[in-house]
């Protein structure tokens, strides 16, 4: 090697950490929506065994905010495929479902069919992000202990979303969590049933029995004043959430707009500020 040659390598060593950290970070690549949804979305487990299907491990809850889903009971081998496009529900086709129906009554068995209720609760069973069909397929199974349904029959359908060509290259994971949000919203009705069932369990504690009072003290007391319930307002910065709520299970970073995901909870900021909660 000359010196020529030797005084050119040295001049472009201290370079080499840069373009190395520079081609690394072109090569990191940003959460997919596949995996956004993931993080937004708990799947429930199902299982079961010889008394029948049951919830394992219990996911995200969701709140049908319209009608018109079709499903079917989880023992069925088949599944109605729903379609969500520009705020409508469209059923599956009739039939399509009398071609299921007559091909289980060949093996003598009918087929049954479920219409959900705006106002059911569900979990999330699936997510498949078809990002050149732009569709976003949710699998769905109700939670019967939500909805008081004795025997439970965990009603299933598959609800597809149909959004605007090249919407999913975009990577915009906001933009079709708020377009699933209009039919399925996270709902937080778990959290106000465990609140109230510690408050009844408080209450039953502080409801005292007279002969677990000392006897100089009167057997009726004042009733202590309740602590008033966390709330949370348009407006409010991330850090007032968190003294308010606590820290999150999970964040998602979509650049101007943020998304704390609580139990059964959903606060979105936009430009530092609380937008929306669900």
């Amino acid at each position: 090697m000359t010196s020529r040659s030797f005084r050119k390598l040295i001049a472009v060593l201290p370079l080499l950490p840069a373009v190395m950290f520079t081609a690394s970070l072109a090569s990191a690549q940003a959460p997919t929506i596949q995996e956004q949804l993931a993080a937004q979305y708990k799947l429930v487990k199902m299982g079961s065994d010889s008394s029948g299907y049951s919830v394992v491990d219990e996911g995200t809850l969701l709140a049908v905010q319209k009608g018109g889903l079709v499903g079917v009971p989880y023992s069925d081998s088949s599944v109605q495929s729903n379609k969500y496009e520009n705020g409508t529900v469209h059923a599956p086709n009739a039939l399509l479902s009398k071609g299921l129906g007559f091909g289980m009554k060949k093996f003598g068995k009918e087929q049954t069919t479920k219409l959900f209720a705006k106002g059911d609760k569900v979990y999330a069973t699936k997510i498949d992000v078809n990002a050149e069909k732009d569709t976003v397929t949710l699998g769905i199974v109700s939670c019967d202990k939500c909805n008081n349904v004795d025997p439970p029959t965990y009603n299933k359908a598959n609800v597809v979303f149909v959004f605007a060509k090249g919407t999913l290259a975009k990577g915009n994971a906001a933009e079709v969590e708020d377009t699933i949000g209009q039919l399925l919203s996270v709902s937080t009705d778990d959290q106000q049933q465990s609140g109230g069932g510690q408050q009844q369990q408080q209450g039953a504690d502080q409801g005292g029995q007279p002969a677990a009072q000392d006897a100089g003290q009167p057997q009726a007391q004042a009733a202590q004043p309740q602590a008033e319930p966390q709330s949370i307002e348009l407006g409010m910065t991330p850090d007032q959430v968190v003294a308010a709520m606590g820290q999150p299970d999970k964040k998602v970073n979509l650049g101007a707009k943020q998304i704390y995901v609580y139990k059964d909870l959903k606060v979105t900021f936009k430009d530092g500020k609380v937008s929306d909660v669900q």
